[in-house]
């Protein structure tokens, strides 16, 4: 059976027209009844009826970096360890998939330096993306849900990919929406932030070139950030910054890179691997400022890409 294709092009173009045309719907502000059958809890445990009515994410009553909407505690450290590396290999492969140009920032871009992986006593992930790749999960993948079959899991996981509406905003001002989109874990509530990279259009009316923000207040040079590199996180494919070292000296100070004490762990060299120092208690509250107390510092483990 042939298909004549003097036939199909014109509908196809009739169709793209149409989809231009027509409005993107976007949910906004998902409450615990819109996602029902997603969530296991019965209780919504996230902070909205505390925060500011402006406010698109509401972290925990418990713990700033869950989903209260899918969390009810704080998980022990091996068991965040786990989750937390599903979630970025999950991530990564899904933005890989659908074409969204995405890389590791701040302590995730720290934990790459050491040993490629997530540091242990972290409880999030932080990434970036364009500005024209936020769009494209607004336009067409905000509230999707992504179900991988993991190892050990035998039904698998659901993760949802969130954007918020109020990514459009290029402001600094708009303080209570500096995340731009999370990708979360339905069963544990971990999430990760991801923020926009945009071009700072007060500095470009000031005559200044390649300056470049996110609403987080972080502000970089398109230089440093571009070309992306390609790296290894987690055992995924990954693009890191290609300035990394200066950002990241300029973000926890140049020390930070060859600190080998942090945290109560010790960076085994030979293992290369971050190592408790006595059993690690999770923290409840919020989490300090990643840039060590320093001593006397050590070699470190190089910036090999």
């Amino acid at each position: 059976m042939k298909f004549r294709l003097d036939f199909l092009l014109p509908l196809l173009a009739a169709l793209s027209t149409l989809s231009e045309a027509l409005p993107v719907l976007r949910r906004r502000d998902a409450d615990i009844e819109s996602l029902y059958g997603i969530t296991r809890l019965n209780r919504d445990h996230s902070g909205k009826k505390g925060d500011p009515s402006g406010k698109y994410f509401h972290e925990s009553t418990f713990h700033p970096h869950y989903d209260g909407r899918f969390a009810e505690k704080i998980l022990s450290y091996d068991e965040r360890r786990i989750h937390l590396t599903a979630l970025m290999q999950t991530y990564l492969s899904t933005m890989s998939d659908i074409g969204a140009e995405t890389w590791i920032m701040h302590g995730s871009l720290l934990g790459w330096w050491w040993n490629r992986r997530i540091m242990p006593w972290d409880s999030d992930v932080d990434v970036q993306m364009s500005y024209h790749s936020i769009k494209f999960l607004a336009d067409y993948y905000n509230m999707t849900i992504h179900h991988y079959k993991l190892p050990g899991i035998e039904k698998g996981r659901d993760y949802m990919l969130e954007v918020n509406p109020n990514y459009v905003i290029d402001s600094i001002d708009d303080k209570l929406n500096v995340i731009d989109a999370r990708w979360i874990d339905t069963e544990t509530g971990l999430f990760i932030d991801i923020t926009t990279l945009r071009r700072n259009r007060t500095a470009e009316a000031l005559g200044m070139e390649g300056v470049m923000m996110c609403k987080d207040k972080h502000h970089y040079l398109e230089k440093d950030v571009f070309p992306l590199r390609d790296s290894v996180f987690e055992n995924m494919p990954v693009k890191i910054p290609f300035a990394y070292s200066a950002l990241l000296e300029e973000e926890y100070g140049p020390k930070a890179l060859t600190q080998t004490d942090f945290e109560n762990h010790r960076f085994d060299q030979d293992k290369m691997e971050w190592i408790p120092l006595r059993n690690p208690r999770v923290r409840k509250g919020p989490l300090r400022d990643i840039r060590p107390k320093l001593r006397t510092p050590k070699t470190g483990p190089g910036s090999g890409i």
